[in-house]
């Protein structure tokens, strides 16, 4: 850095302020091309350990992701990324395959390399493993689900208004006995869906029958295809609502595994609008949730917080979502057609 600062004839801290993204404007355009100059020439690479030891800060936030393969969180983590990037942060990604034990472990790792906060996308209600084990490694903000806590800001999507342009369009082409399968009690997007399909169906004046509506364990599709069987076996629904997209394709293989249409004899719609939602056959009516922005938007969150402790405010960011109309739902079908099971 002397050196730098020698070449471009200026003092050090110059350099230093020159070189941190969240200082940059405290220097002039001029010198910072000089700067920049000398860093080029002299190919100069600031000593991040060194500079975190200076300032107790590591410029990193850590991610806590519960399971990378599913599709959503991709766009997520690129939102987060580039939004830490653009504030001179680097983002430490951490899959947990939702494990507890291998929660604790990545935790551990994230706190041993000082990491300045934390986004996580795990957060459960009512948490029995020791709801504090993220807030003592450092500041938390909540990405897509929430932990019940009013002190840890959070950044979700608005399921209230993703349920209420699902029933609004299911009804539109005639159903009535639209079933649901909800997500694992603890997970707080399960709830709100959950609350959001109870109170579009009774603003459309239909009573809620506790038997279209089947919780599930865990989320993935094989727990949609057990669903399906059961509102299949035990219902006359004419229209099944999936948790997400995931759960909502194990409901149309068990359809296809029985030999029902969709939308023909039943109409599906999932949550979220992964990728694949556009390319299974027939394409999935869905709800588009931008989880790009929900990365961003927490990720500015977290500058806030670190960058303004003495005037944050944990907050709730809750982002608008549409509904995507496809292939997989259409009128109701008259009950002629319906193959015998």
């Amino acid at each position: 850095m002397d050196d730098v600062a020698k070449l471009a004839n200026v003092h050090p801290a110059t350099v230093s302020r020159a070189l941190n993204v969240r200082t940059q404007n405290k220097v002039s355009r001029e010198t910072l091309e000089r700067v920049m100059r000398a860093v080029e020439e002299l190919d100069y690479r600031p000593n991040t350990m060194a500079r975190s030891l200076a300032s107790a800060r590591s410029s990193t936030i850590g991610v806590v992701i519960g399971d990378l393969a599913v599709p959503l969180f991709a766009h997520m983590i690129r939102g987060i990324d580039d939004a830490t990037s653009a504030a001179g942060y680097t983002a430490l990604i951490v899959n947990t395959d939702n494990d507890i034990e291998r929660e604790r472990r990545h935790l551990h790792t994230l706190e041993e390399r000082r990491v300045d906060g934390l986004i996580v996308t795990t957060s459960t209600l009512n948490d029995t493993d020791d709801p504090h084990r993220f807030s003592r490694v450092a500041p938390v903000v909540n990405l897509l689900r929430s932990s019940g806590d009013p002190q840890v800001g959070q950044v979700i999507s608005n399921d209230a208004m993703g349920m209420t342009q699902i029933i609004d369009h299911l009804l539109e082409l005639g159903h009535r006995r639209i079933a649901l399968v909800a997500g694992p009690p603890q997970v707080s997007t399960s709830l709100a869906r959950l609350r959001g399909y109870r109170n579009a169906m009774m603003e459309n004046g239909l009573d809620i029958d506790q038997n279209l509506i089947v919780t599930i364990d865990h989320i993935d599709t094989a727990q949609g295809r057990k669903a399906a069987a059961h509102l299949l076996d035990n219902t006359d629904a004419t229209a099944i609502v999936g948790f997400n997209d995931m759960v909502t394709f194990g409901v149309m293989q068990e359809m296809r595994a029985r030999g029902r249409e969709c939308p023909r004899d039943i109409s599906v719609v999932g949550y979220s609008d992964v990728p694949a939602a556009e390319l299974v056959a027939p394409a999935l009516t869905t709800v588009a949730v931008n989880h790009y922005e929900m990365g961003v938007e927490a990720a500015k969150m977290m500058m806030d917080l670190l960058d303004k402790p003495d005037s944050y405010v944990p907050r709730s960011v809750e982002l608008p979502v549409h509904l995507v109309v496809r292939e997989t739902t259409g009128t109701v079908a008259p009950a002629g057609i319906r193959p015998v099971q």
